[in-house]
């Protein structure tokens, strides 16, 4: 059934040719009936071929950078949601040029925000990561940024209609820089690296991610942080899964890189709810009034950590296969 919140409505994707903006953009088409879906980014090649693929007269292809709160002021007129996925994302880019990580990911944010701001967008949700939780490298300090600007956003409203949230999910299954085509390659040469034996990670597939960010679009009033309640799953399952029985190499962590990852912390949990598929965070700093004062869902116990390591779901060899693509090829 079509969305209440996408349904005859103006959709704006930053970063629309990416992994995430073009499966969303085919789950809109497909199911949820939108007036238009405007495509903002900045790869004209990605544009055409997107163009050539789906040829919905519906798609609405805009050439432009989050950097640009003019070229977004633009974009953004006559539109009802807006879902911010552009960033700069791999860890070690981002490390290795931080002025332009800043420029896109925290700046970018900002200006995402002053636009809809400009142009009384009711509905905007943006990308976050698991990465941003205590963050130990850049890309995660700058999405942390970035999630803070988003929430506190609601503050500048006044009356305007305009509202914004966040999503927050862990590593996407498929998704660029995913370890399982690394992973897939390497078996092919009958060696796996892994940095570590004990690693673990929460995952989500992009038809997760989609499905929850549009459930998330129809929850939404404002300032929350949206998490999914998702399985974690052991690198070292996984290597096993690709590639059982294969050389495996340990070649320690990496900069910038945990062992275990966190979605929810001890001290978030002292403002957050939990549902039976996900957990809200609501703002620690809530500088505007909300139409739900008393927030639904359940309180967590004091200290609760939702952790990739200490995770209550865990994907099985067969499981992780499957989600790998797998099935069938060893």
């Amino acid at each position: 059934m079509a969305s209440p919140a996408i349904k005859g409505k103006v959709v704006l994707v930053t970063g629309g040719t990416g992994s995430f903006g073009t499966s969303f953009t085919r789950a809109l088409l497909a199911e949820h009936e939108p007036a238009a879906i405007r495509i903002y980014s900045r790869d004209e090649l990605k544009q055409s071929e997107l163009a050539r693929e789906l040829d919905d007269d519906r798609l609405r292809f805009l050439l432009g950078d989050v950097r640009s709160v003019e070229r977004l002021n633009l974009a953004l007129r006559g539109v009802d949601v807006v879902v911010h996925a552009a960033a700069m994302k791999h860890v070690m880019a981002c490390e290795y040029n931080p002025f332009e990580a800043v420029q896109t990911n925290v700046l970018g944010a900002e200006n995402v925000v002053s636009a809809a701001l400009t142009n009384n967008v009711p509905r905007v949700i943006a990308l976050s990561t698991d990465k941003a939780v205590n963050p130990v490298n850049l890309y995660g300090a700058t999405k942390l940024c970035a999630e803070k600007i988003v929430t506190q956003a609601n503050s500048y409203v006044g009356d305007s209609p305009a509202r914004f949230c966040s999503v927050r999910y862990g590593n996407v299954v498929g998704s660029s820089g995913s370890v399982v085509p690394l992973f897939r390659q390497q078996a092919e040469l009958g060696e796996l690296t892994l940095t570590d034996e004990t690693m673990t990670r929460f995952w989500i597939t992009l038809e997760q991610a989609v499905a929850f960010v549009i459930e998330s679009l129809e929850r939404m009033h404002g300032g929350e942080v949206f998490v999914p309640k998702i399985p974690s799953m052991k690198i070292a399952d996984l290597a096993e899964a690709i590639a059982p029985g294969a050389k495996r190499k340990i070649i320690g962590i990496r900069p910038g890189e945990k062992v275990h990852e966190v979605l929810l912390t001890e001290d978030e949990c002292r403002h957050a709810r939990a549902f039976d598929d996900h957990f809200v965070i609501h703002p620690s700093f809530r500088f505007w009034r909300r139409d739900d004062e008393e927030p639904d869902g359940e309180e967590l116990p004091p200290a609760f950590r939702y952790a990739s390591d200490t995770n209550d779901q865990w994907l099985t060899p067969a499981e992780l296969r499957e989600l790998a693509g797998l099935d069938g090829v060893l």
